[in-house]
This record gives structure tokens, C-alpha cells and sequence, in this order.
């Protein structure tokens, strides 16, 4: 697994051995990146169910100023300590050893905000949709924020969660990237 993009492009990253964890395949990752935008400059990055980092490395890579990495595995987070190490890229970074709910928790009390909130919870374990649940009914989002979920296409989600409004879809073999939204504001008086 490689950095496709940014200042660390072609820079391997490490991988926990066994099936614990699963990085978001080349395709995939690639595809994501090119819908997304090009230049992360200045943006702050929150990553839930971190695994390798994969995600938030290619961010900070290009040019995010911040990535906050969470994931309840102790394994997950060592890998990702050595990633952000070799890469040099610790100081721009928070990691959390913790469930992705007790984290949101956590930034909520914290007032924290970001443009991009990368979700990418165990495929078919229920994770994906009380995550969006918590992450609709909390603050987290800049008003012109995305939400990436990456899942399973067995699993159906809301084309809407209180804030937060799907806005596409992309379909790779078994998995699908579904984009998030914050709900437009409402001009009262228009």
C-alpha cells in the first residue's frame, strides 16, 4: 500500500498483519481521491476506525494542517504511529486508542469541527449506521464538509440522518462510498 498523491506520494505504509484489519483497497482509494478534491490545504481531517491511517495520510499528504485518527485497536494504533513516523507527519496528528462512539463523545465536548470525516467501520457489524447516527446529531461538520462512508453493499443506509443528507454514491465490487452532507442551511427569511 502506497501514497497515490501529495508530498508523499509513492511512500509505502505498513500494515498490521492478519485480518483485523482491512486498508481501503488501491482502486478504491484511488477513485476516492479523484472525486474528492485534489488540494486538502488547511483542512482538518477526522478518521474513524483509522486501521492503517491510509486515509488521513493521503489527506495530510495533501496539505491537510490536521488529522484526528481514531480506532479502538492497539495494533491499528501502532501501525499508524509507525506510518505517521516514517512519513513525518506526527505533529499534524491526534491518535486515539478508543471506540469511534466514545471518541465522537469526546470531540463534541471538545466544540472540534472538520471539513472531511473519513468513516470506514468492520463491514456488516452494525457499526456503520449508529456511527452516521451519532456523527447527524452532533456538530462535527464544517457547513461545506463531507462525510466518506466506506461499507459494504449489504448495508443499506439512510438517504438521510437528521443534518446530514446523502449526496452520492459510487459502487467498488463490494464496497460502496456513500458521501454526506451537511443539510443546506434555511434562510429564514426568504
Amino acid at each position: 500500500m502506497r501514497v497515490i498523491g501529495g508530498e508523499r506520494k509513492g511512500r509505502r505504509l505498513i500494515v498490521p498483519k492478519g485480518q483485523a484489519v482491512r486498508p481501503t483497497a488501491a482502486r478504491v482509494k484511488e477513485s476516492l481521491f479523484n472525486i474528492l478534491p485534489h488540494d486538502f490545504t488547511g483542512m482538518k481531517v477526522l478518521d474513524l476506525f483509522a486501521g492503517t491511517g491510509n486515509l488521513s495520510i493521503e489527506a495530510l499528504s495533501r496539505g491537510a494542517v490536521k488529522a484526528v485518527l481514531v480506532d479502538a485497536s492497539v495494533r491499528s494504533a501502532t501501525a499508524i504511529r509507525e506510518n505517521l513516523r516514517r512519513l513525518g507527519l506526527t505533529a499534524r496528528t491526534e491518535i486515539w486508542i478508543a471506540p469511534a462512539a466514545r471518541a465522537l463523545k469526546t470531540l463534541a465536548k471538545r466544540g472540534e469541527k472538520f471539513e472531511m470525516i473519513f468513516l470506514d467501520p468492520p463491514y456488516d457489524q452494525g457499526l456503520l449506521e449508529s456511527s452516521l447516527e451519532v456523527l447527524a446529531q452532533g456538530d462535527f461538520l464544517y457547513q461545506s464538509g463531507t462525510v466518506v462512508a466506506e461499507h459494504s453493499t449489504r448495508e443499506a443506509v439512510s438517504s438521510r440522518y437528521r443534518s446530514l443528507v446523502l449526496n452520492d454514491q459510487r459502487r467498488y465490487g463490494d464496497t460502496l462510498l456513500s458521501f454526506f452532507r451537511p443539510e443546506p442551511k434555511t434562510d429564514p427569511d426568504a
